[in-house]
């Protein structure tokens, strides 16, 4: 900073000689104008380059405010001196003499400067937020090509209009380029966004007040200033106010995702309350009251109602039916005419109710309707019915974000009941065995089948109840997602956490409507991770944590992409090279880092597989299973040699022999964790691809 408040000395004293303004400075050569303006802004420049970010956390419209409020400040000072110039102007004792005019534009000059500086570099650091090191690289060359050209105008080197053109086009292209990458956008609420467009369009009036302070006094006889002075300024404020546009309207278009972003956001937050009603031990009424809390909004409902079975629901007759907006007569007249044709009993949609059967004659006040069961392992506890004003308003993805709920409020009900059995009884194996029952519901029963490959899989708790888990979802496009993880600790806690997983996975996996194509409507392993630990961060003990892995297989593709968070490595048999190998990965469990920088530590991987390929996937039970002499470990290396013995078999195959291998290995030692093996084999005759 002294050599640029030196560098700023320099230049004052060289704009009054040339302006004739202090006879006794002489007249020095025009260059020093331009050098000491030049170290100027260099210094500047560096100064604010090397200091810390300016981006403290989250803290993205503080930074844009304080812009405003601090070095925006100084637009509205410049205005404030440009008009006392003129005042100033008019008065005898200025006409004839240009040193104080030629002070106030050297002062402006320097504001200008710093304005740019702080401006520019609040930008590059929302611009860089959460970015890889690609983008990081980019952004430098395209700081040192923007300052060679603005030097180089500076000195006075010109080049033809056919090549300065282009240079200036190519680097504004660029730069639309770099400020597409803008993260930050994402974290912002609908209020905040607006916040921040308001403060940009500040920041760009600031820079252009400058712009137009500038070609006024550029005209001004009292002031003598080479020229590329202001062609340097002029050049440097255009660039300044593009790119203020640029992160202005990135901002603007991006108003309307919010809404999305915090519809998905609260339905995660919704269904994290279900699923920590357990743990506080709310009744049964308060589940059904939440989750018809829950539906109204998701979907935006205008009335809706829950019609429960006593028998099984666990609540009382009074509290059988629960009602949002309407009243008992209004729900005993749909009811009545509901009953009155065969109705469907599953899901349903009726997008126009005036054309519904039983309901002609006067036209009806609500037009759409959606039914969906609330369905458990062994009953049905009730129907839930939601109703919206305008017709052909409720689609098919409503339908699956309730399901989801619906699925979550009845496992919360069943876990529950099953809580209140065990502890009635007061007997801890009992509870053990109840919440067995739970941790056995939530594994599937019915493994995925396709023309692409095998699947088969063995699961053990090493007590009652264990933390494995592991599930299967179809997409689109002849895709299956593979989730596998581990809980830590055992017992009830780490069952419920694995149903906290459960239902994670099933509401982070639904399809997006914003995506642009059909293979992104749904997150890649590592977006699914993060958001995944921060759902995690709010129902998970502080010393608890979960390892994870994903795996999206595309079979039409003929390849995998897949992220680690902390699991057991990938054992993996390449047909073509015959080799077995593990795939090195890193990647942190969830719960770990409980904050948004957890996302620097998961990374996605991609493999193209061929027919023949086997993957084998398991938890720690497996490799750390003891045996010997009691204190060795079947180990990583133990399992690769039996994948190398048995990789020509079928999936089943397979695992029964890696299976038989471990229990002879722990033949008179107990299990001392719970084991989960999945082994899935690309059939060697892969279907032709679909048209």
């Amino acid at each position: 900073m002294p050599f640029s408040l030196l560098s700023w000395v320099l230049l004052l004293l060289s704009a009054l000689s040339h302006s004739g303004a202090s006879p006794w400075l002489g007249v020095w050569p025009e260059w020093s104008t331009q050098l000491t303006q030049g170290a100027f802004v260099l210094g500047i420049f560096l100064y604010y380059r090397y200091r810390s970010s300016p981006l403290q956390g989250q803290a993205f419209v503080r930074l844009l405010r304080g812009l405003l409020t601090g070095p925006g400040m100084l637009a509205l000072a410049c205005v404030g001196l440009h008009l006392l110039e003129r005042l100033a102007k008019d008065q005898p004792v200025f006409s004839s003499n240009s040193l104080f005019f030629t002070c106030i534009y050297t002062l402006n000059l320097g504001l200008f400067v710093i304005f740019l500086a702080r401006t520019n570099y609040a930008w590059r650091a929302l611009v860089l937020f959460r970015s890889g090191q690609r983008l990081q690289r980019e952004w430098t060359v395209f700081e040192v090509l923007l300052g060679f050209t603005l030097l180089f105008r500076l000195v006075g080197i010109n080049p033809p209009n056919y090549i300065g053109i282009p240079i200036v086009v190519a680097l504004g292209l660029y730069g639309i380029y770099l400020s597409g990458h803008q993260k930050w956008v994402a974290y912002l609420s609908q209020r905040e966004k607006w916040r921040a467009v308001l403060l940009q369009a500040g920041l760009l009036l600031g820079v252009l007040i400058f712009v137009q302070y500038f070609r006024v006094t550029q005209a001004d006889p009292q002031l003598i200033a080479p020229q590329p002075q202001y062609a340097f300024l002029l050049l440097t404020a255009f660039f300044s106010a593009f790119y203020a546009l640029m992160g202005l309207m990135v901002t603007f278009f991006n108003l309307p995702i919010s809404d999305i972003i915090e519809q998905r956001r609260s339905e995660i937050l919704r269904l994290q309350r279900l699923t920590q009603i357990i743990q506080r031990g709310q009744t049964s009424a308060e589940v059904y009251g939440i989750l018809l809390e829950s539906a109204v909004q998701t979907v935006s409902a205008d009335a809706a109602w829950l019609d429960l079975a006593p028998g099984h629901a666990g609540a009382e007759s009074a509290e059988a039916t629960q009602y949002f907006n309407l009243s008992k007569p209004q729900v005993d007249e749909l009811r009545t005419r509901l009953a009155a044709h065969d109705l469907p009993e599953g899901e349903f949609i009726t997008n126009d109710l005036n054309m519904r059967a039983g309901f002609e004659g006067l036209p009806q006040h609500f037009r759409s309707l959606l039914q969906l069961p609330l369905r458990g392992l062994q009953f049905n506890y009730g129907m839930l019915y939601l109703l919206k004003l305008e017709p052909h308003t409720f689609d098919r993805e409503d339908l699956s974000i309730l399901q989801t709920f619906t699925s979550q409020a009845v496992l919360s009900i069943e876990n529950l009941e099953l809580v209140r059995t065990s502890l009635d009884n007061q007997r801890t194996q009992e509870e053990l065995k109840i919440s067995f029952q739970v941790q056995d519901s939530l594994i599937p029963k019915n493994l995925p089948t396709d023309n692409w490959f095998e699947i088969s899989s063995h699961s053990l708790a090493a007590r009652e109840v264990g933390g494995d888990f592991y599930d299967f979802l179809h997409l689109p496009g002849r895709r299956l997602a593979v989730i596998i993880g581990d809980v830590s600790g055992k017992g009830v806690t780490a069952a419920f956490h694995m149903a906290q997983m459960k239902g994670i996975f099933h509401s982070l996996m639904q399809e997006n409507p914003l995506a642009k194509n059909e293979r992104d409507k749904f997150p890649v392993p590592s977006r699914f991770m993060a958001q995944a630990n921060m759902a995690l961060t709010h129902c998970l003990e502080k010393s608890s944590f979960i390892t994870s892995s994903l795996y999206i297989i595309d079979y039409e593709q003929g390849g995998f992409v897949f992220a680690r968070a902390g699991h057991c490595h990938t054992l993996y048999y390449h047909a073509l090279r015959e080799e077995v190998f593990y795939f090195d990965s890193a990647g942190l469990g969830l719960g770990i880092i409980r904050n948004e920088s957890y996302e620097k530590h998961i990374k996605n991987q991609f493999y193209d597989y061929s027919p023949g390929d086997v993957m084998v996937i398991y938890t720690d039970g497996i490799v750390e299973a003891r045996g010997g002499s009691g204190t060795d470990e079947y180990g990583e290396d133990r399992l690769k040699l039996r994948l190398e013995e048995s990789y020509f078999q079928n999936a089943e195959e397979i695992k029964r022999y890696i299976l038989n291998d471990l229990n002879a290995f722990t033949s008179g030692y107990p299990i001392h964790d719970d084991q989960t093996l999945l082994v899935i084999k690309f059939k060697s005759a892969q279907p032709p691809p679909t048209a």
